[in-house]
């Protein structure tokens, strides 16, 4: 919780030194990397803020609601849907007027956590990490000036799960990102 407080505060005091905010939502493809997941479609959205700190590079810190989980091999009816506010912090480099190209750090909390098959749906939070961090590499393109087309994969560093009853399972979180942002300006 103190993680995500910190977080939450760094974002916000770049709120104050802010020229562009911005709100931006899409879709999640997600996965965990095990041998016997697929993916499973999800939904992201949230506000950013961008920063330029140089003629053509910005910082961009953003919070979000991310979905993300998978589906297994064999049996489709079986999911995994995770929950987590996400706090990426994307280096930009403007490559052209309106094209970005991004990387940087991503830093997400775990809010909500069901192992789902058929019907019946079983929180998991006492088997996943409340913590997840990954790294994002994307690109955007701007088609007005305030509204914009956004592509971003990050790939989890950290398996989620939880060492339990002896047995360590490993996964990591896995996602592709496509969606629409929009900057008041």
């Amino acid at each position: 919780m103190k993680k995500l407080l910190l977080s939450l505060a760094i974002v916000g005091s770049s709120f104050a030194f802010a020229q562009t905010l911005g709100l931006k939502a899409g879709l999640n493809v997600s996965t965990i990397t095990a041998d016997d997941s697929n993916a499973k479609a999800g939904f992201y959205g949230g506000a950013f803020v961008n920063v330029p700190v140089g003629k053509d590079f910005s910082v961009q810190p953003e919070v979000l609601f991310n979905g993300l989980g998978a589906k297994y091999d064999g049996n489709s009816d079986l999911r995994i849907n995770l929950s987590y506010i996400s706090v990426p912090v994307m280096f930009q480099y403007n490559a052209l007027p309106n094209l970005y190209l991004e990387a940087g750090p991503q830093f997400s909390f775990l809010i909500d956590s069901k192992f789902k098959y058929q019907n019946v749906s079983v929180k998991a939070n006492d088997q996943l990490k409340s913590f997840d961090f990954g790294i994002g590499l994307g690109a955007g393109y701007y088609v007005t000036k305030n509204i914009g087309i956004t592509a971003r994969y990050v790939a989890g560093l950290t398996d989620i799960a939880k060492e339990v009853q002896g047995v360590d399972s490993e996964g990591k979180n896995s996602v592709f990102q496509i969606g629409l942002a929009y900057k008041f300006k």
